[in-house]
């Protein structure tokens, strides 16, 4: 049996758009082409793109997944291997929930006492559970934005990667303080955050305001990009999607 492109993009929540893209760079091509011009993909193809999602869930770059496909002999040993390492994402994320958990309550015991946060004393604390790779997968529905990504990232050196995510996670957290204290999408300070968002991805490549439209669309649509939000503060994926909403009407349109 065969799929043709538009049913296997409903089926998997990847975009017809990124099915191409990855049938470009040779990462996905499909069981056959019609006569139409049309792709059409069978059982393997459907398999082999589970392995990529899973993958770019566990954070890796479509450059990495390629060579990983391409030396893999067992199929299912290898998802055997994706397995143990959902499981041991899954296990981090606890991790990471019960951090953020103990930061909100700090904070919110530091407002009401005016001491400062214990965390801070060891300022580690704040990122227990957080990974730095685990951001990449995010953009897998912007293929040009991600791979200009992976360029920037080959560059760089694994402190400055750290310290760039880091920054990043520090960021979901301001904005999950904003809303928790009932700021407005388009206040200046939600603004400023989603300003400083723009100004590094604007750094990789030219973003439209439609382009950036569709990246906050994503933080609500996209599972994985929206758990990491509402791990933060429930409601911070469309709070996010808001301010970067209003971002773009005022400031790029």
């Amino acid at each position: 049996m065969a799929w043709p492109t538009a049913e296997v993009a409903r089926m998997s929540g990847v975009t017809a758009r990124t099915l191409r893209h990855y049938d470009e760079i040779g990462l996905l091509p499909p069981a056959r082409i019609g006569s139409n011009g049309h792709r059409y993909y069978e059982e393997s193809q459907l398999l082999q793109l589970q392995q990529i999602l899973v993958l770019r869930a566990l954070g890796m770059g479509l450059s990495e997944i390629s060579r990983i496909l391409a030396a893999q002999v067992d199929e299912l040993e290898a998802l055997r291997g994706h397995h143990r390492r959902l499981l041991a994402e899954r296990d981090r994320l606890d991790v990471l929930a019960g951090t953020v958990s103990r930061t909100i309550t700090e904070l919110e015991r530091s407002r009401m006492d005016g001491r400062p946060m214990t965390s801070i004393n060891r300022p580690e604390n704040l990122f227990e559970g957080v990974r730095p790779a685990q951001y990449g997968e995010n953009l897998r529905d912007f293929p040009e934005l991600a791979e200009a990504v992976e360029r920037r990232t080959s560059t760089m050196g694994e402190a400055e990667i750290e310290a760039g995510h880091r920054e990043r996670t520090a960021q979901m957290i301001r904005l999950g303080e904003l809303l928790a204290v009932g700021t407005p999408a388009d206040a200046e300070a939600a603004q400023t955050e989603i300003d400083a968002q723009y100004r590094a991805l604007a750094e990789l490549r030219a973003v439209s305001a439609e382009e950036y439209r569709a990246i906050g669309r994503s933080c609500v649509e996209n599972e994985q990009w929206r758990a990491a939000y509402e791990a933060i503060a429930p409601g911070l994926a469309e709070y996010q999607r808001d301010a970067i909403e209003a971002y773009a009407t005022t400031r790029l349109s």
